[in-house]
């Protein structure tokens, strides 16, 4: 179980949240422990603004070691103030509402 910051965007969400985010991980993590933080990029926009989300392990079941077969959920913590409401998506930038 992995955790992302309240004030994460929808548009952020919606890039953690794909199938092809979460192999991405598979691939690239070897190990999970609970209280890991893992500051991910997440997208480009069009000017070149980067985002970059910390994951966190808030719970791992069934041994640390990450593979192909790893089931990756996501819960809501508490916000840290993540400026994700970039202006390169959007006219105004993906908000929460």
């Amino acid at each position: 179980m992995l955790s992302y910051p309240a004030d994460l965007s929808e548009w952020g969400r919606f890039q953690v949240e794909k199938p092809s985010f979460r192999a991405f991980l598979r691939k690239t993590r070897e190990t999970a422990a609970i209280g890991d933080v893992w500051e991910e990029f997440v997208g480009v926009g069009c000017c070149g603004n980067t985002l970059d989300v910390p994951l966190r392990v808030e719970r791992v079941d069934g041994g640390s070691e990450m593979g192909a077969d790893t089931e990756i959920d996501y819960d809501v913590r508490e916000a840290c103030g993540l400026e994700g409401g970039w202006r390169v998506q959007s006219a105004d930038g993906p908000t929460r509402n």
